[in-house]
């Protein structure tokens, strides 16, 4: 269930014959093809823009990571030499 067979192809292509005709339907598929290139290329841009945003996430990541390793080790040299 949900999934497209060649019966259901089929049946959805001749529908499509009977609204359009074969004149239109070129222009229709033009369109359709258009659409689904504007829609992947959006898609792009959006990753695109959130890529730069996601490796400065991922480098304040890092830099708390090490001011907290730093902590560690001063408070760990502290220790030491208070000994």
């Amino acid at each position: 269930m949900g999934e497209f067979s060649l019966t259901h192809i089929l049946l959805f292509s001749i529908i499509l014959l009977i609204f359009f005709g074969p004149s239109k339907l070129p222009q229709l598929g033009q369109s359709l093809g258009k659409a689904i290139k504007g829609f992947k290329q959006g898609l792009n841009e959006i990753d695109a823009e959130a890529t730069p945003i996601k490796d400065q996430q991922a480098n304040q990541a890092q830099l708390k990571a090490g001011s907290a390793e730093q902590k560690t080790q001063t408070e760990h040299e502290k220790e030491t030499h208070k000994s």
